[in-house]
């Protein structure tokens, strides 16, 4: 009989679950806060249950010795070292879907405390006065709402704003014409949003791409009068800028549940009037808990009683039969859609995937799956190969997979081509008799690029000279290149250039390859490897 131990608070009726499956469980929700305890039985287990509090570090990690699966319930993961948990073998899991509701439903609330003024009334009226005149609030009827990130999460939001009579622009990049129309709202761009919207709510993960959204800049841009909501990351704004608006005027209400360092004990928006602020309560519904604590059991016990694989973050959906043969191709996959979705800024329509010879008699539904990963995750890095596909159709994204016989000098290929408004971009990859993946065809071009975990991606026209400025920048600089591959159309035409490199290149390197003028296209491109 397996094992697993719940290390954090967890509902009552998740631990029955595991009993109720033939698991056995022991329920001890203050350990995980004990890591020196943690660390002396966790080589008890086959499966941990966790929430926020317990840390699985690379140190706990190497005491597990019978651990198999780690699950945690909620969506972040932030307290689990997962390429030390991969190292060693361990799946872990997430309930990405769980919170949805309640964290939209928190959004609207404090939509609406923010439009009324609610929490400065009941404060007012609970001091025993009676300032009727002094709280004239607006109504959202009628208003324009602008949401930044119409994902799961977002989605809802856009239905219950609809549902209050408003009016709806939504700006992602992943957005496509028909879903937008599908949700009922007006896809546009980010500063036409700004500009219009009497409401912005932000739901997007935080990455490198959505640091401070709303920026000193972009909250310049907004109509005057405009009430912003962040239930979503901290990071999203310029919390600084944001505070002078409001004292200006230019902001007329602001409503926070996350903050850029959590726990917030002080911040530049405490204490302004018309600011409400909650202490990171997203998901603090009763409903929404007990939905992550049964889901965790609920996939835990599949994945150790029969080897069903649910909500993976560091593996693919796969039977154990699968994994021994596809593993390297699921990891081209990955790479192929990573490689793809790095170098595409505009919105995707479609993805199209081809499978040629031997990988067209795999597991085409995990493969699949890991190229939509790759591509979501240059702006969804919490993406994983059970949720990026639901992603894919929540935005419109049309997915369609063709496979055919062997068709060339490899006994099989991947190419993956995404189609946005303007062009289509495709790459081609295969995995040689090492079972190391590499690329062979960019952009038509025929290559042969090990893959690392540091590139850059180079388009030039084919003329003397920038091989040298190419080597040149990037020595005087001190990057180093650990491989080197070149691939042109025809003579005197477009020439690409794929480097592997020993580090992550710095902005300056960029922007120093890009004045040298010899270039028409620069990116950088990283991987997990």
């Amino acid at each position: 009989m397996p094992k697993v131990l719940v290390s954090d608070k967890l509902s009552e009726t998740a631990v029955q679950i595991f009993r109720d499956r033939g698991v056995e469980v022991d329920y001890m929700p203050d350990l995980g806060k004990d890591k020196d305890k943690l660390a002396e039985v966790i080589g008890q287990y086959d499966g941990l249950a966790i929430r926020s509090a317990t840390k699985v570090t690379a140190k706990l990690l190497e005491n597990a010795t019978n651990l198999k699966v780690i699950a945690r319930a909620g969506i972040g993961v932030d307290n689990v070292d997962i390429p030390a948990a991969s190292k060693k073998g361990v799946i872990v899991m997430n309930t990405p879907f769980g919170n949805s509701v309640t964290t939209a439903e928190h959004a609207i609330a404090l939509m609406f405390a923010v439009a009324r003024q609610l929490p400065e009334a009941s404060a007012s009226t609970h001091a025993g006065k009676w300032e009727k005149n002094r709280f004239m609030g607006v109504e959202v009827f009628n208003k324009t709402l602008g949401i930044i990130g119409a994902g799961n999460i977002g989605s809802i939001v856009i239905d219950r704003a609809l549902g209050l009579r408003m009016k709806v622009l939504a700006y992602d990049p992943f957005l496509s014409e028909e879903r937008a129309l599908e949700l009922g709202v007006k896809k546009v761009e980010l500063d036409e949003m700004l500009a219009k919207a009497d409401f912005i709510t932000l739901h997007v993960p935080l990455t490198e791409k959505t640091k401070n959204i709303l920026s000193r800049e972009n909250l310049a841009k907004t109509k005057k009068g405009v009430r912003i909501v962040n239930a979503a990351r901290g990071g999203l704004i310029d919390e600084e800028a944001l505070a002078e608006l409001l004292k200006s005027g230019h902001v007329a209400g602001a409503a926070l549940d996350v903050f850029a360092t959590e726990p917030a004990t002080e911040s530049p928006l405490f204490n302004l009037p018309n600011v409400v602020v909650t202490p990171h309560l997203g998901a603090s519904t009763n409903e929404a808990q007990e939905n992550v604590a049964l889901q965790v059991a609920e996939q835990m016990a599949d994945y150790l009683l029969t080897g069903a694989v649910s909500n993976a973050l560091n593996m693919p959906s796969v039977t154990a039969e699968e994994a021994a043969v596809m593993g390297p191709w699921i990891k081209l996959a990955g790479h192929l859609g990573a490689f793809i979705g790095q170098m595409t800024d505009e919105p995707i329509k479609a993805i199209n995937v081809l499978y040629d010879g031997v990988a067209a008699e795999m597991n085409l539904k995990a493969l699949n799956a890991s190229v939509i990963s790759g591509v979501m995750k240059a702006t969804n890095p919490d993406v994983n190969m059970v949720s990026a596909p639901v992603m894919a159709t929540e935005r419109g994204v049309q997915v369609a997979t063709t496979t055919q016989a062997k068709g060339g000098i490899f006994d099989g290929y991947i190419k993956v081509t995404v189609v946005t408004e303007t062009r289509e971009r495709s790459i081609a990859g295969t995995v040689f008799s090492d079972g190391k993946p590499r690329f062979i065809q960019i952009r038509g071009i025929n290559v042969d690029a090990e893959i690392g975990e540091h590139m850059l991606y180079t388009r030039n026209k084919d003329v003397p000279g920038v091989i040298g400025a190419l080597g040149m920048t990037l020595g005087d600089l001190g990057v180093n290149i650990a491989n080197f591959t070149l691939g042109r159309t025809k003579a005197g035409d477009d020439a690409i250039a794929i480097l592997y490199l020993d580090e992550e290149l710095k902005p300056e390197v960029i922007e120093a390859l890009r004045a040298t003028g010899k270039f028409i296209q620069v990116r950088p491109i990283n991987f997990e490897v």
